[in-house]
């Protein structure tokens, strides 16, 4: 297979290993460019491929029983895609689609395998991802349960924004309101309203399905602390960007959540 990948990937995985583990892995890995839609792996189906975004976002979704579907994780140059594999599985009751077209480097499974068992670092950074993905998860999990729309809205377009190119000076990139009522669990009128919010305050701009970051700070504001929590682990975890002047603290770190060995947590409430 002819490699056209020019120097190390953007992929935050593949750019953290050492040269002699890139070197094993670059001739296996292929260039795909994504469309909006295009499967990654499918519901209950064998993972052939594990997938490295470049510049794309992958959804992976919940799928339920009439066919309806809400976004459970996105994943872009940060991770990587079929962590099934990594987990020693080979299949999953997800789905993973292209959310955001871009490129992918494409590996298959044996391979990927095979150097799982050379690799300590590839092992160690997986771990790490890992954690990241699990902190993503089920933090979105909570915001969901506790604030208002269009501060969720605003954390998922920030999340996306970092994923296509943010520290590049991208602005803009395709989102419809479909893969946001996904991204939500929303209907999509709810999707309108919260996107209307955050255009009103001059945050966005929203035009036949392209979203356009007009004011990066003033959405990093309109977002709830859930965006901030999110993206200090995966600085912490992943690393490898850099966001220039601003603050990636963890909110976290300036609440008390616990004394003498007892939880001082209280209970989450929910927006009105």
């Amino acid at each position: 297979m002819e490699n056209k990948i020019e120097g190390r990937p953007r992929n935050q995985i593949l750019a953290a290993l050492p040269d002699e583990s890139y070197a094993r892995l670059e001739p296996n890995l292929e260039p795909v460019q994504l469309e909006i839609r295009d499967l990654v792996f499918d519901v209950n189906t064998i993972i052939e491929h594990v997938c490295f975004p470049e510049d794309c976002v992958v959804s992976l979704i919940g799928l339920m029983a009439d066919g309806s579907a809400v976004e459970t994780a996105t994943v872009g140059d940060e991770g990587m895609v079929g962590m099934p594999v990594f987990h020693g599985t080979d299949r999953t009751s997800s789905q993973a689609f292209c959310q955001v077209p871009g490129l992918v480097l494409k590996l298959p499974v044996g391979v990927f395998r095979d150097e799982l068992s050379l690799s300590p670092q590839l092992n160690t950074m997986l771990h790490r991802y890992s954690q990241a993905l699990f902190t993503l998860i089920s933090q979105s999990s909570a915001c969901n349960r506790v604030h208002v729309m269009s501060q969720r809205c605003a954390r998922w377009l920030l999340h996306t924004h970092d994923r296509v190119g943010y520290v590049k000076g991208v602005m803009s990139f395709p989102l419809t309101q479909q893969f946001l009522s996904q991204m939500l669990g929303v209907r999509r009128a709810t999707v309108s309203e919260a996107m209307a919010i955050l255009q009103r305050a001059g945050a966005v701009d929203y035009k036949m399905g392209i979203i356009e970051v007009k004011d990066r700070a003033r959405l990093e504001d309109m977002a709830c602390e859930c965006y901030a929590i999110v993206r200090s682990e995966f600085d912490r975890l992943v690393g490898g960007r850099q966001f220039v002047g601003e603050n990636t603290a963890n909110p976290l770190d300036r609440v008390e959540s616990s004394r003498g060995g007892k939880s001082t947590v209280g209970d989450a409430v929910g927006p009105e």
